[in-house]
């Protein structure tokens, strides 16, 4: 049995048991090939390929989705709490459950969900290596330079975010293992779980798990002497404003961006006052075809 089948495998141990046998029952093409289960009450489960969903027969219930989320929280909600006000759980082993319902709010924030409806499987898979052939080109005499990865959603920026990281981490010929620090907000990156890494994201990395970019870019520059600080998806002005401030205090910068490539990065306001700060130098946009993933890097407008 191939990586790809093996992770399918664990990722089905989450689903009830009735979803389980029936995903298991997959031809080996779509277990490699699955990104997703996707779960939605009164609705067939699907599973998630590359082009598109496909049901695989059986209506999931209200129940079944209760059940999902007993199993990726160990049977511990209250242990899960914080995540799950979030709409997720991390799951040991590097997967990660989205989930929809109905929000209970208090003081104009979410503090639980409750009537289950939808949920998302997420079939972690770790791709090692992808990074090896780009960071070196990420360096100027010995020295790393702020980079942005790009691409449209779904484009692997997260995969090559984590890779980055792992390399940076550990070290390379003629560059020396740096620290990092992972401000992982939405647990993605890294995926924690009770405080253990369930991805490999090198042996000089730290991680913050949980946490808005905003506030926690300053709490590692305060508290572990980051090398490089990295970051999933810049979305908002605090953001930025957290970055240039970490750029001002000599910490090096690694962040994905939504966009196909640079000019499209320059043609939304937010993203253009990031290209006039200047703070980042190098762009690595990612296209993905028939035949796969290529990487190019780029340098920024200064």
């Amino acid at each position: 049995m191939g990586e790809e089948e093996r992770r399918y495998e664990e990722a089905a141990r989450v689903l009830p048991g009735r979803l389980r046998a029936l995903a298991l029952t997959q031809p080996p093409e779509v277990r490699r090939l699955a990104e997703e289960f996707r779960l939605r009450a009164g609705r067939p489960l699907a599973v998630l390929l590359p082009e598109g969903e496909r049901s695989l027969g059986d209506r999931v219930t209200p129940e079944d989705l209760e059940a999902l989320c007993d199993l990726a929280a160990d049977y511990s909600r209250y242990a899960a709490e914080e995540t799950l006000r979030q709409g997720y759980l991390a799951v040991r082993g590097g997967f990660r459950v989205g989930l929809c319902g109905t929000a209970v709010m208090k003081n104009g924030a979410s503090t639980a969900l409750r009537d289950l409806s939808s949920a998302a499987v997420r079939i972690a898979r770790q791709r090692r290596g992808v990074g090896e052939a780009i960071v070196p080109r990420l360096f100027w005499e010995g020295r790393y330079q702020n980079t942005l990865l790009l691409s449209p959603p779904g484009g692997g920026k997260t995969t090559l975010l984590r890779d980055l990281v792992r390399c940076l981490s550990t070290g390379g010929p003629g560059r020396p293992g740096l620290r990092v620090s992972l401000i992982d907000e939405r647990g993605e990156v890294a995926v924690m779980v009770r405080g253990v890494p369930q991805m490999d994201v090198g042996p000089r990395t730290d991680v913050l798990d949980a946490c808005p970019k905003a506030l926690g870019i300053p709490m590692a520059l305060r508290a572990m002497n980051p090398q490089v600080i990295a970051v999933d998806e810049i979305t908002a002005e605090a953001d930025l404003r957290a970055a240039v401030q970490a750029a001002g205090c000599g910490a090096g910068l690694l962040a994905t961006i939504h966009a196909a490539d640079v000019s499209e990065l320059g043609q939304r306001p937010l993203y253009r006052q990031l290209l006039s700060e200047g703070v980042f130098r190098l762009a690595v946009c990612i296209r993905r075809s028939e035949t796969g993933r290529t990487y190019q890097v780029e340098a920024l407008p200064c």
